[in-house]
């Protein structure tokens, strides 16, 4: 269970990664869209695991190779954002959240379920 203060910090990081991909770009280029979905952290604040979404963006996994290429350089960009507010930059993990397509895989197999409807006639 995640306390507070693990909580208060990951949203800071979701928000400030948020802003470095949306504004800064560094060196992923304009062409691919990808949102911070979620950022959960260890106990001691010293790695942050960072979910993203790439569901408009088309080459997936090529997006998803180059921001752990960037990785040094967002974790830098991240650090000069809150260097202020935290003792140490976090390092930061990236994985793929597939919630979202899930949910709508799921959603696409409920309404292609041929399901007769419920006609209780009363006699």
């Amino acid at each position: 269970m995640e306390s507070q203060r693990q909580r208060k910090f990951a949203r800071l990081i979701q928000k400030e990664l948020g802003e470095i991909f949306q504004r800064d770009r560094i060196g992923v280029g304009s062409k691919h869209f990808f949102t911070v979905m979620e950022v959960k952290m260890s106990p001691d604040l010293s790695v942050a695991k960072v979910f993203i979404s790439f569901m408009l963006d088309g080459d997936k996994e090529g997006t998803f190779e180059l921001l752990n290429d960037k990785k040094k350089e967002i974790r830098n960009q991240l650090g000069r954002r809150i260097g202020g507010q935290v003792r140490r930059v976090p390092e930061l993990i990236f994985y793929i959240d597939e919630v979202e397509e899930n949910a709508i895989r799921i959603e696409e197999i409920l309404n292609k379920l041929d399901i007769p409807p419920d006609n209780q006639e009363e006699e």
